[in-house]
């Protein structure tokens, strides 16, 4: 293992675009190292919440999220440090091009910024289908568009053929630039996508672990591991000043500990006070989380306890709090409806004034009615399927004071989502949206805060504090 003050040995695994293959080569990348018995730790820039499921599934650690927009550039590191602390080597996988970023910020949340800030060699996954010699032009040119980014090799993906692979290594040995892996076009790593991506894990059960170890069979036999760990470990220390990040500060006593039913506690520390039992949805309805925030919640004395809200009938015992993040609960509208005793313990839970905090997902199973069928009936609003895909990162000034935010607290956030919320807005909004374009959104009722917005706790710890202190007082 590798100390963080040496630097952890890692990848970044890049492409001209999305849908080259990025996460099939990461996610095989990290099996197939996983398979030598490497301690891999899984990344993924963005805000995306589906690929590190997979990441998870790949090499049994938890994957976390890089975002330089929503966390700020200067956490990128001490985030990275942090999720790779005690493993051999790092891989992580980037989001759409290599050059693509947040719309109008340059190279802000970008793949390249990422790998500049972790000083970390890029391995270009290239679709080569319908291409042959034209591939030196498109190496070339990502190689040399920012001299700051090191392109320590490229991986060929949908290769057609032996002789389609020839061509493909003539044509990129001009460029001076390694062939690192070959791969075939390969049904068995096929994930099945829908209005938002990729299905979850959660989801699909065995057939995510088969495709997993597929991707990871398919990486070992076609890519050159040696060469790929090689370069891994050329990377060398991370820029000075650098340390793992941490949860800050946190009370003394060990009273505070995640839960997770069907799980294994974990410990974590607590203050002299009882813990405060935060109740998270979780299950095939509701897997959008960043690992952070419950680590997060347990440092600030919170008793961590994941429910399913497909399955449970009720809220776990003495929750004084309650998190519901993103997901799709828009596939599982039915199922979600006909759990009336759940849906009526979280409306209890949120008439009583306890904090409650919804993201996405969350504010539409607090809506009346979903697509027509009733949901929690907290929100006096109806959510609806759409069309229309909103999309983008978002600059957010809470409008209100609520359980996560005093007014006039400033956050990035995230939204992604096919479905609309009439009104969009209550009577005290959540969040003023000051860019890309101004409106108020959300709702700040009792201790509720629901809202479309996507954030990361990290960027501003006190946002847990805030709400375990209010699950105390409440």
């Amino acid at each position: 293992m590798t100390s963080p003050d040496s630097g952890v040995p890692r990848l970044v695994i890049a492409a001209p675009s999305s849908g080259s293959g990025k996460t099939t080569v990461a996610t095989g990348l990290m099996a197939a190292l996983a398979g030598r018995g490497l301690a891999v730790s899984p990344h993924k820039v963005g805000p995306d919440y589906i690929d590190p499921g997979y990441h998870a599934l790949a090499t049994g650690r938890v994957g976390r999220n890089l975002d330089a927009y929503l966390c700020g550039p200067e956490l990128v590191g001490p985030l990275f440090l942090h999720g790779a602390r005690g493993c051999d080597i790092a891989v992580v996988e980037g989001v759409m091009g290599l050059y693509d970023g947040a719309a109008g910020e340059g190279e802000l949340a970008s793949t390249a910024q990422v790998a500049k800030l972790l000083r970390a060699p890029v391995v270009l996954v290239v679709d080569a289908s319908s291409q042959s010699r034209s591939v030196a032009a498109l190496v070339h040119g990502f190689v040399s568009w920012d001299p700051e980014v090191r392109i320590g090799g490229v991986i060929f993906n949908k290769v057609a053929s032996d002789r389609h692979e020839v061509l493909l290594r003539e044509a990129v040995d001009s460029v001076g630039v390694p062939v690192l892996g070959v791969l075939r076009r390969a049904a068995p790593v096929d994930v099945p996508s829908r209005h938002l991506g990729l299905v979850p894990v959660a989801e699909r059960g065995s057939a995510a672990v088969e495709a997993v170890a597929a991707m990871g069979a398919q990486v070992a036999a076609g890519c050159d591991l040696e060469a790929l760990v090689g370069l891994a470990r050329a990377a060398g220390p991370l820029p000075g000043g650098s340390a793992p990040w941490t949860t800050g500060p946190v009370p003394t006593l060990p009273h505070a500990r995640m839960r997770s039913r069907g799980g294994t506690p974990i410990p974590s520390r607590s203050g002299k006070k009882s813990p405060q039992r935060v109740a998270i949805a979780g299950g095939p309805a509701f897997t959008f989380s960043y690992a952070e925030h419950t680590e997060l919640l347990a440092a600030a004395g919170a008793e961590v306890v994941t429910f399913d809200p497909l399955r449970d009938e009720e809220l776990p015992e003495g929750t004084q709090g309650l998190v519901v993040g993103g997901g799709f609960p828009e596939v599982y509208a039915a199922e979600l409806s006909a759990n009336e005793g759940l849906r009526k313990s979280v409306a209890e839970l949120a008439l009583s004034g306890a904090p409650v905090a919804a993201e996405c997902a969350g504010l539409l199973y607090l809506c009346r009615d979903l697509d027509g069928l009733p949901m929690c009936g907290v929100l006096d609003a109806s959510a609806r399927m759409s069309e229309r895909l909103t999309l983008g990162y978002r600059d957010a000034v809470a409008v209100s004071d609520s359980a996560l935010a005093g007014a006039g607290t400033r956050l990035r956030g995230h939204e992604f989502h096919r479905t609309v919320v009439e009104p969009g807005a209550g009577a005290a909004p959540a969040w003023g949206m000051r860019a890309p374009e101004r409106r108020v959104e959300g709702f700040v009722e009792r201790g509720v805060h629901a809202s479309y917005l996507h954030t990361h706790w990290a960027a501003e710890p006190g946002v847990a504090r805030r709400f375990v202190e209010r699950c105390r007082t409440s």
